[in-house]
């Protein structure tokens, strides 16, 4: 019996000393994974400061007893070097679990979206607090498996404990439940913060969602708004080429039609994205004072550039002269823009007199039509202009044979200018009032000092008055050097000297 009860007490103790190391395994185990973590570094490193602390200040109360001098040598160098583990350890000093695995109290709020470009600003917005979300529910994980395994070991412990009931195991579970609470504490802690916080981040996210779709919804809704805004313009300049054949009128609606584009477009997108109308109209109004004293020439030019468009006094494709500064511009109209008008100076009269030059590209400001003179030669589609030109004969000459050579030549060259005058004067006079039109050739013959000027103006093509006055010229010449009877005067001296001169000469006097 007594052999039969050893077997048995043999078994158990065979079969616990198994389970015991089974056990120590497995607490080995887990104490390598929880030691590895930094959540249990953090607390270990709190404790050693803990303790080092209560030792320091043991060891200074036993300083102030009447001690001998080798044993407060002995304790003074115990409390240096425990000081100096105490600094190393001084991070952990108000270490606080709860404190480190709180969430954050208050995120960061979005201003409100009013425009598509903060749709940008608002999915960055999304993607940061998402991303803080998932970092702290990673740490959030990542101190919950701890507790587990920590749970875990206090198991082991006590199971360790039961069949192993010694001194070392029982502080050791003793250490484990203290450990085990705090960080369950902490857990419990941090789990109703990150619910909070959790709560918060998807508000945030659900409100920067809802806004970024009414902006995207709003942008959708100008951009089709512009997209047909642009179409019609398309429409208005097709139907424009259809029905325009004249290419400068038609240059002009494209530019008119470009401007309202422009401006609906504008008002499309101010009108889409303010919030307070009435603050707007304040703030302009306040901003248009100062502008329109720092800017009233600009202001004249945006004026200037509505009545020359509007008003029709210029389109592009017209000659005109410009008089500033005593100089003179004649050129055509290559461009209206918004502020200026852009003419190519060509070679006239101005130029062969005056400026001795030409070529050049003219900027007018707009608003030069209000304070400068500006002469059209080619308003409402005058093509046509009168020109003049003069010769003089001697008081000798046959004037009356003289006359009609240049009344001959000059009606001949300018016949068929005087044809398209006449018509294009029908249609002027149904929009100014013009009594008695003259456009055919006109001659008059005035005094001079050197002999009698013949004066003859005639309708020529306002591109090249210089043209027939050049062919009209070369002709007159020829045919009055045909004629003995006809000379040309010009300014001359007469020059006696000696025995030729006069008898009634008078000092002073010019031949």
């Amino acid at each position: 019996m007594k052999k039969i009860l050893f077997l048995i007490s043999f078994y158990i103790y065979a079969f616990a000393s198994n389970d015991i190391a089974q056990i120590r395994q497995t607490i080995e185990n887990l104490d390598t994974i929880i030691n590895a973590s930094v959540w249990n570094v953090r607390y270990d490193n709190f404790i050693k400061y803990e303790h080092i602390n209560d030792e320091l200040i043991l060891l200074n109360l036993e300083l102030k007893k009447n001690l001998s001098p080798n044993q407060k040598e002995e304790i003074t160098r115990k409390i240096a070097t425990l000081q100096e583990q105490l600094n190393l350890l001084k991070d952990y000093k108000d270490i606080n679990f709860i404190q480190s695995l709180s969430a954050p109290e208050t995120i960061e709020i979005l201003p409100k979206l009013t425009n598509p470009l903060a749709i940008i600003e608002g999915f960055s917005h999304i993607k940061k607090l998402t991303n803080e979300k998932e970092e702290y529910v990673f740490k959030y994980n990542d101190f919950k498996n701890l507790v587990e395994k920590i749970r875990e070991k206090n198991s082991m412990l006590k199971e360790l404990v039961t069949l192993e009931p010694n001194k070392n195991n029982t502080e050791a579970l003793k250490l484990s439940d203290k450990k085990l609470d705090e960080f369950e504490q902490a857990l419990q802690f941090a789990s109703v913060s990150f619910s909070v916080y959790e709560k918060k981040v998807d508000e945030e996210i659900t409100r920067v969602n809802v806004e970024i779709k009414v902006q995207s919804i709003r942008a959708a809704n100008i951009l089709i708004t512009i997209i047909f805004v642009i179409v019609v313009s398309f429409l208005l300049k097709f139907i424009a080429r259809k029905y325009i054949k004249d290419n400068e009128r038609y240059y002009t609606a494209t530019k008119i039609i470009n401007f309202i584009n422009i401006n609906l477009i504008f008002l499309i997108l101010l009108f889409a994205y303010i919030e307070n109308i009435t603050y707007l109209v304040t703030i302009l109004g306040f901003a248009s004072a100062g502008l329109a004293i720092a800017m009233k020439d600009m202001f004249m030019s945006m004026l200037g550039w509505c009545v020359i468009v509007f008003g029709g006094s210029f389109r592009v494709g017209d000659r005109i002269k410009v008089i500033q500064n005593d100089l003179t511009y004649v050129g055509d109209i290559i461009d209206i823009s918004f502020l200026r008008i852009t003419i190519y100076e060509d070679i006239t009269w101005e130029s062969y007199i005056k400026n001795r030059r030409s070529g050049r590209i003219i900027f007018i400001p707009n608003n030069y039509v209000f304070t400068h003179l500006i002469a059209n030669y080619t308003h409402h589609g005058m093509k046509t202009v009168l020109d003049g030109i003069d010769i003089t004969i001697t008081f000798d000459s046959n004037l009356e044979k003289a006359g009609k050579i240049v009344e001959k030549i000059v009606i001949q060259h300018a016949k068929g200018y005087t044809e398209l005058t006449k018509k294009t004067m029908l249609k002027l006079q149904d929009e100014y009032s013009i009594k008695n039109p003259k456009v055919e050739p006109r001659f008059f013959m005035f005094f001079e000092n050197w002999g009698m000027r013949i004066s003859a103006w005639y309708m020529t093509n306002s591109y090249a008055a210089l043209s027939l006055r050049s062919a009209i010229s070369k002709e007159i010449i020829k045919e009055f050097n045909k004629h003995e009877d006809i000379k040309i005067a010009y300014p001359s001296q007469n020059l006696y000297l000696g025995k030729n001169t006069p008898t009634n000469f008078k000092e002073g006097e010019m031949f």
